[in-house]
């Protein structure tokens, strides 16, 4: 979770956010979510496609705020299990 540096920005370091996603499985398919991005979604019939899918959509996401000139919000949020 969060931002760190990269290659390429000032001093030879980019920012890199790192967004949360949550997969859920319905019924035989899946679909995704990131709780920092309201209305980032994504849906596939596996796992593998629904990450894909949802990495992609992060992207375009983050690109048409920014080319909307509407703000980014910051990566924020978490996960964790409990063993029960």
């Amino acid at each position: 979770m969060g931002e760190h540096s990269a290659p390429g920005g000032p001093e030879g370091k980019a920012l890199v956010s790192e967004y949360l996603f949550i997969i859920e499985n319905s019924e035989g398919s899946y679909s995704a979510y990131s709780p920092d991005l309201p209305g980032c979604v994504a849906a596939g019939a596996t796992v593998e496609e629904v990450r894909s899918l949802m990495r992609e959509a992060i992207q375009l996401h983050i690109e048409s705020l920014r080319e909307h000139g509407e703000p980014v919000p910051p990566p924020s949020s978490s996960a964790e299990y409990v063993a029960v």
